[in-house]
């Protein structure tokens, strides 16, 4: 790699870390992140909804004992620029120079697919990572038929399935390896029934887990096919996939797919067949658009060495245009994070973007990190005012009940600051972490739903809060209800009970 090839991949990394801060600067958390900044506290060997490497990252981050949400996205930033410096190091070692590295860590820039993915704390962020990470491993096996890399694509597998269990559509593309004479013949030399089993060592804490716990990661699954992914189209997904890497990028993409057929990339063909099992397996899985991204980290390098080695060795004229078309690009790039304030975004009366508003609603603001740190700062501040209205003798014992588990993690990120109790939930993972016991006289309970769901939980239950929310996308989160609650009909054990199968409603 020449130090022009270093400085153009420096410059892209010092662009992609900019947008991610502007992106922090205008915006707050999530509402997924703040479960996942909640799993630190609770180290496991897996957790409700995904496996146990991001509780890890959350501890960490959680020593530095902030609320701020650049703190909360120091490891999210990081994986960011590793995948930039992987997905070169993949396009070097298939035979690119500097031209192609530019060309692929380009897209990337631009497309919307790899903003937001990539800015917030969640596993979707760490996901890629690996993938591209294993994804350059597997290249340079092929490539030297070294155990080395045999090793680390073993270990950094492992890794990639405790990080998110979509590494099973990864994993299912090396078997690619299989198919071809030459990476056949290395693998049986090289023992490879011993990374089978190293692999299934590695993972077996997080198995054993799940199989403690009764599965619940299948449970959830069930769920989102009930609720989403049964309910979405094939065209759907193609569309939704082909806008988030950004159409301006088709030219790369459309000669990616070409380069696979072409003679230049014969040796590669255990990579392009793992990519294409890989794609297989998504599309029959019926996946989201967003779970084929890792794919495209790894098959945009295919189209930036066919530019370079191809198309631009007898039309060197022709990188001007390709540069300016993928240039403009970055006009797309707020569709993917929040680079404008909220104010900003609403005064340009939706310049990037033109959404019908909900019944009710005001604003249908896209990605509610945008809007959350006006969002949870006002309930907090109702909730505080709820809790002060409490006598003093019941308030020693005073919990708070959160029915969406992102109200919960709110409630846990910021109490210090708004001098609040901790709060439950029997949602999702905190489904685990419900406090044992007698519950106290008095829950403060925090719910998106008005209607009688307390009742069966409590004989006295009264709403006293309606907080509105006018940016929201969807009725559902309109509006929050703020409820004191007296006289529990059951302990936290039976209430737990009562839950065990409404986990992920």
């Amino acid at each position: 790699m020449n130090k022009h090839t270093k400085f153009v991949i420096f410059a892209f990394c010092i662009v992609k870390l900019a947008l991610h801060l502007v992106a922090d600067s205008n915006s707050g958390f999530q509402g997924d992140e703040l479960l996942h900044i909640e799993t630190g506290n609770h180290l496991a060997f897996g957790f409700m909804e995904f496996p146990p490497l991001i509780g890890l990252l959350a501890f960490i981050q959680n020593l530095f004992q902030s609320e701020s949400v650049f703190v909360h996205h120091i490891f999210s930033h990081i994986a960011a620029i590793l995948i930039l410096i992987f997905v070169s190091k993949i396009v070097v070692e298939l035979g690119g120079k500097t031209k192609s590295v530019f060309i692929v860590l380009l897209c990337i820039i631009v497309a919307p697919a790899f903003g937001r993915t990539q800015q917030l704390f969640q596993p979707v962020i760490f996901g890629q990572l690996f993938w591209v990470v294993n994804f350059f491993f597997l290249t340079k096996y092929i490539k030297n038929l070294d155990q080395k890399y045999l090793w680390l694509l073993t270990i950094g597998a492992a890794l990639a399935f405790l990080t998110k269990y979509d590494a099973v559509f990864f994993i299912f593309g090396v078997s690619s390896l299989l198919f071809f004479k030459s990476t056949r013949k290395a693998l049986l030399k090289h023992g490879f029934w011993w990374n089978i089993i190293a692999f299934i060592l590695l993972i077996s804490p997080n198995i054993i887990w799940q199989i403690v716990n009764d599965f619940p990661v299948l449970k959830m699954f069930n769920r989102l096919y009930e609720t989403q992914l049964d309910k979405q189209t094939y065209f759907e997904v193609l569309q939704d996939f082909f806008m988030a890497l950004n159409p301006l990028t088709l030219p790369i993409s459309v000669a990616a797919v070409i380069s696979t057929f072409h003679y230049s990339m014969k040796a590669y063909r255990p990579l392009i067949l793992s990519i294409l099992l890989s794609a297989i397996f998504l599309v029959f899985s019926e996946g989201k658009a967003y779970y084929f991204y890792p794919i495209a980290l790894t098959i945009l390098p295919f189209g930036g060495i066919f530019w370079e080695n191809i198309i631009l060795a007898k039309r060197k004229w022709l990188m001007y245009p390709i540069a300016i078309i993928l240039f403009v690009g970055v006009l797309l790039i707020p569709f993917g994070m929040p680079v404008f304030k909220l104010e900003t975004y609403l005064k340009n009366d939706y310049a990037y973007e033109n959404r019908e508003v909900v019944n009710g609603g005001q604003f249908n603001v896209r990605f509610n990190e945008r809007y959350s740190k006006e969002k949870w700062a006002i309930t907090l501040k109702e909730l505080e005012n709820v809790y002060d209205s409490i006598p003093d003798k019941e308030k020693e014992n005073t919990i708070i009940w959160g029915k969406h588990y992102a109200q919960t993690g709110a409630v846990n990120l910021f109490k210090e600051q708004y001098n609040l109790p901790k709060a439950y939930s029997l949602h999702g993972s905190f489904y685990n972490w419900v406090p044992k016991g007698e519950m106290p006289n008095v829950t403060i309970a925090l719910s998106y739903n008005s209607g009688d769901f307390f009742q069966g939980y409590f004989d006295e239950v009264v709403k006293v809060k309606i907080i509105y929310n006018p940016y929201s996308e969807n009725e559902e989160e309109l509006y929050q209800f703020i409820y004191i609650c007296k006289k529990p009909k059951q302990s936290f054990d039976e209430l737990k009970e009562l839950f065990k199968n409404r986990i992920f409603e």
